[in-house]
């Protein structure tokens, strides 16, 4: 299955993602294998023998949310110039959204960009990370604070990857496929309150659905100026959960869980979505293993960081929320402070 990336923009060329078992992928130039010692020992032998290439190099770098950083970056790009890479060589993204954001970073940097290849290994980076050139790293201040919109060559979806994923990291996945459900389709969402997880064609279908859900909303706003923006849904409370936990406790798509039914309790007080909606969205959560829960220590703390969000506008929030129902969304900017503290306290920690 190919689901086209057409992007309409003189600064981006339009790609393909293509959902399939790996096959032979042709590259002139040298290239460079960016991946983690853990994605490696599963997956490097197959993403060798797919590529076609003269000169292919390998670089591991750190596994862990906490080396997405500028350090772990400028070690990719010190390799690539010890190797003598040039701007027509290429880097293929091999792992999750971790590896994904930077890989596509360093492209974009290196003499001034380069092209790259996603291969995704989890199904967070499948269904999402992997599709519309969002890449970056964190710092101090919070997430992906440091980046660039750069698109990928190519996408290439292999589902038989996630064989070797564990369960905690595909749960993981499965909160970003809720995400997109609950913001744009109320008939995946019941797809998904059906779906069997274990069942390899359900996933597909799921991976596929996700992608196409994605790959419209890119094709419309590549640089998240409107609609693109609505795929944050959970992120804004999200991120904060994952820098006060220093990026250690939560995987990404946990943290975003948490964040969706935060999102709700705001919704549920504006009168957006129904109590009954948002604790159906809490309940599919945990029927996927995620967490829903987070005990915020110091409420006033937790509501500073927001603004730390690249989302937030002279000083306003940007808060993503459902609009009315499951499968609507809305952004809201104009949410006075305390409605956002009485939707906080309910997760004020004893």
């Amino acid at each position: 299955m190919i689901i086209p990336i057409n992007i309409e923009s003189k600064d981006s060329k339009s790609y393909n993602i293509h959902i399939e078992p790996l096959k032979k992928i042709k590259i002139d130039g040298k290239v460079a294998i960016v991946t983690n010692p853990t994605v490696s020992k599963f997956h490097l032998k197959k993403a060798l023998e797919s590529i076609e290439a003269n000169d292919i190099e390998v670089i591991e770098v750190p596994d862990g949310e906490e080396y997405k950083n500028m350090d772990t970056v400028l070690s990719v790009l010190d390799r690539l110039f010890k190797a003598k890479f040039d701007r027509k060589s290429t880097l293929v993204a091999l792992g999750g959204g971790v590896i994904g954001d930077m890989t596509g970073f360093c492209a974009s940097l290196y003499q001034r960009g380069i092209d790259f290849i996603q291969m995704p290994t989890t199904l967070l980076a499948q269904v999402d990370a992997s599709v519309g050139g969002k890449t970056g790293v964190n710092n101090s201040y919070g997430k992906n604070l440091i980046g660039a919109f750069y698109q990928p060559k190519g996408v290439y979806i292999d589902p038989l990857f996630l064989d070797t994923l564990p369960q905690r990291e595909f749960s993981a996945g499965v909160a970003e496929v809720i995400k997109m459900a609950v913001m744009f389709d109320e008939n995946f969402y019941n797809f998904l309150k059906e779906a069997n997880l274990n069942n390899k064609e359900d996933v597909i279908k799921i991976i596929a659905s996700s992608v196409k859900l994605k790959a419209d909303v890119v094709n419309l706003d590549e640089k998240e100026s409107g609609v693109r923006a609505v795929l944050n849904y959970g992120h804004t409370f999200g991120h904060v959960v994952e820098n006060l936990t220093n990026y250690r406790e939560y995987l990404h798509g946990e943290a975003v869980a948490i964040g969706m039914v935060m999102a709700n309790e705001l919704a549920v007080i504006l009168n957006l979505l129904s109590q009954d909606e948002a604790d159906d969205i809490r309940e599919l959560l945990a029927k996927n293993s995620l967490p829903t829960n987070f005990e915020i220590e110091d409420i006033e703390e937790f509501y500073q960081h927001f603004f730390l969000d690249k989302k937030s506008q002279n000083n306003s929030i940007a808060f993503i929320l459902p609009n009315g129902k499951i499968g609507t969304n809305i952004i809201k900017r104009d949410i006075p402070k305390e409605v956002v503290l009485e939707a906080l306290y309910k997760f004020k920690a004893n």
